[in-house]
């Protein structure tokens, strides 16, 4: 065998070993085992596998695990991993393993793999220790066929374009599959087929969203990019729309009645569902009764159905700048599971004894019915207790005391406090912005959240303690990991340039020190900055099965009760309370985890979803104030450009580093700055700058500035 032939063998008999592991998982084994697999007898071939197995060299791909087995190295030919695509069409991909390193993968080499894929890639090395590049053999999961973006029809073909920017091609719509779409109209358009050798994919219109840049269109088009469905289907309605108003005596007498005690409901004045409403009563021990209760929606929605489904789907309610796209159909979200005034209402209550010190002496789950006696705005439940007059003000008096003693221990015991401005728009009859203002939280919704908070917190310890030092009972939690300590170590190093000090040696001192710094920046230009910058330094929170804390909240436990109407998993949590308080047992912890994955999953999308809607608003704000100077601060920095938040409204908007022409920018990551490279001047995050409005893209929802010196 000549030297090149031999070379080749090699090569192809690598390949074929590096197969064989990769199909069993890298399970260690030895060269007969592989010869086995490869159906090789003759000797000779057995000795070349020994041989490339126990090759010492650096380029080996084999590693001894133990005497005679091998495994691949870390270093795979083969991963699975995210498609992340990147503007110039090329992309990288990130390993499902998160100790490997992103692999490049040319454009010619993505084998039509779209942005958020699941692709399997053909990994290799570049030489002179260049990262490692890659290419795509197979497409194992779409992120999503259907894109919603605008039509351009000519007299004999179409083609659609598609508003994410992260898909770079054009899809091919056949004349017969436009489905009433006309020339400039938004749609949503779902890929059929991809020929091969072809370019672009082929698609058909799904839905017509109409007009771009009328209200009603784009907000749909948001929702629909995002995956969330414009209409509930008429199987599900027709079974929401199936519930009688009325409630029968059998089943009151499985409740327990508080029709006769104090409750009312506190919300937002322009809310139309109530899902959580309090009662009050003191005991004749001194002692009060404080009962959370909230909307039974598991009564309604039950396993299986099609109401159930749907509801899993969407998993939560979407809160775009204008409406809600909600959960559950209106039937049920604005009347049957709304905890409306002056009539009865089922309810899933916890009911708390306490004292004056706010100390939980008794508790109470389960299944209730109710009469709501008033329905306050917040701004109305705060009239009352900053005037010590009106409705019910000894109750919401003594609930606010007791609040107040909550949230101090809640801060005692490690919790952090974010407090960052909710920006609003005032729009016009046709959703058109023409004003903007920041919503500040008052006692009203903090007493709300509390009394909330507890009863999260009560359940999950009720669950969470029974199955502990036993086998653990299946439930749902909200668990929030500590912070990463490198990402708070950057973050402490940055807090440090506006001169607060943070003390990271332990969890409780972090929280601490992270709690007097909100306070001190009330207020003040870097408010914003640093509250977001923050949050970022934090873990996600996410559902799970898993008992774990929340760092957050500084609690050991807790879980998601109080919005069943809105949120799928508090459906959840609420089933699983009744099972466990029936004397339920014996359930599936592995289903119940993949739940909460898909339901984190929808939550991380509703808040995309809502983020994109407000990004339209502050695009279309600003389209009408091109030249308009304002007072902003620098809230983000990158390779292109620096984000710069206005002051007076919140709408964040880039100065280019290209637009920048008294020198030559670049960034500076690990200072969170951007560093002109003659004259050393900086601009870095929390800086004031002047700027003015220069252009609008409402398509792309982006705003540019100009710096103004």
């Amino acid at each position: 065998m000549t030297a090149k032939k031999e070379r080749t063998f090699k090569e192809v008999l690598t390949q074929l070993i590096i197969d064989v592991f990769e199909r069993s998982n890298n399970k260690p084994l030895n060269y007969k085992q592989v010869s086995s697999k490869l159906n090789i007898t003759d000797t000779d071939s057995k000795i070349a596998i020994a041989d490339i197995l126990n090759e010492k060299n650096a380029r080996s791909q084999f590693l001894e695990v133990e005497k005679g087995k091998f495994k691949l190295r870390q270093l795979k030919v083969y991963i699975t991993g995210k498609v992340d695509m990147t503007a110039d069409g090329s992309a990288y991909i990130v390993p499902e393993d998160e100790f490997e390193n992103d692999i490049y993968i040319a454009p010619r080499k993505l084998r039509n793999a779209l942005h958020g894929d699941i692709v399997k890639v053909h990994c290799f090395e570049k030489s002179r220790g260049r990262k490692k590049e890659g290419e795509v053999i197979e497409i194992l999961q779409r992120a999503k066929t259907d894109f919603t973006g605008v039509m351009s029809i000519a007299d004999n073909f179409a083609f659609f374009i598609a508003d994410d920017r992260k898909m770079l091609h054009d899809i091919f719509i056949p004349l017969d599959r436009l489905n009433g779409a006309k020339n400039e109209e938004k749609v949503v358009v779902s890929i059929t087929d991809w020929p091969k050798g072809a370019k672009n994919p082929v698609g058909t219109v799904k839905n017509v969203l109409g007009k771009k840049g009328e209200n009603n269109t784009e907000m749909n088009a948001i929702l629909a990019d995002f995956g969330f469905p414009l209409e509930f289907p008429k199987k599900v309605e027709n079974e929401a729309n199936h519930f009688s108003e009325l409630i029968s005596s059998e089943e009151i007498s499985k409740r327990r009645d508080f029709r006769a005690i104090t409750t009312f409901t506190i919300d937002p004045a322009d809310a139309k569902d109530f899902d959580d409403a309090i009662s009050f009563q003191k005991l004749d021990n001194g002692n009060y009764e404080i009962g959370v209760h909230i909307a039974d929606v598991s009564h309604f929605v039950r396993p299986d159905t099609a109401l159930d489904k749907e509801a899993f789907d969407r998993g939560t309610s979407v809160y775009l700048v204008d409406r809600v796209i909600p959960m559950l159909p209106e039937r049920l979200s604005n009347d049957l599971c709304s905890l409306k005034p002056h009539v009865d209402r089922l309810s899933f209550s916890a009911v708390f004894e306490m004292d004056e010190q706010a100390k939980v002496v008794n508790q109470w789950f389960g299944r209730t019915i109710i009469h709501s006696d008033r329905r306050f705005a917040y701004e109305e439940a705060q009239e009352v207790m900053d005037n010590k007059a009106g409705d019910y003000v000894e109750e919401l008096l003594k609930l606010n005391e007791l609040a107040y003693i909550l949230r101090e221990r809640k801060f005692k015991n490690g919790a952090i406090s974010f407090e960052s401005a909710e920006v609003k728009f005032i729009l016009d009859e046709n959703g058109k912005p023409t004003g903007v203002y920041t919503k500040e939280r008052k006692d009203a919704h903090k007493l709300i959240e509390d009394f909330m908070l507890l009863a999260n917190r009560k359940v999950a310890e009720y669950i969470g303690l029974q199955g502990k030092g036993k086998a653990k009972l299946p439930f749902v939690y909200r668990a929030h990991d500590a912070p990463n300590e490198t990402v708070l170590t950057t973050f402490s190093q940055f807090a440090a340039r506006f001169g607060y000090k943070l003390n990271t040696k332990t969890e409780k001192e972090t929280a601490k020190s992270i709690n007097a710094m909100m306070v001190s920046i009330e207020g003040k230009g870097e408010q914003n900055v640093l509250t977001t910058l923050a949050i970022r330094s934090m873990a996600k929170a996410i559902y799970t099965t898993k008992r774990s804390s929340h760092y957050g909240l500084a609690f050991d436990y807790y879980t998601h009760f109080t919005s069943p109407i809105r949120r799928y998993p508090d459906v959840m949590v609420h089933r699983l309370l009744q099972f466990y308080l029936d004397g339920g047992k014996g359930l599936n912890a592995d289903m119940y985890e993949k739940m909460c994955e898909h339901a984190s999953q929808m939550e991380k999308k509703a808040a995309e979803a809502e983020r994109a809607s407000i990004k339209y608003k502050q695009a279309e704000y600003l389209e009408e104030q091109i030249g308009t100077e304002y007072t902003g601060i620098v809230s983000g920095v990158t390779e292109w450009g620096m984000y710069v938040e206005i002051q007076e409204n919140k709408c964040e908007g880039m100065v280019r580093l290209r637009d920048i022409t008294d020198d030559f920018y670049v960034l500076d990551e690990k200072n969170y700055c951007i560093i002109g490279q003659r004259k050393k001047k900086t601009y870095q995050l929390g800086d004031q700058v002047n700027i003015k409005v220069k252009k609008v893209d409402l398509d792309k929802r982006q705003i540019d500035f100009t710096l103004l010196t």
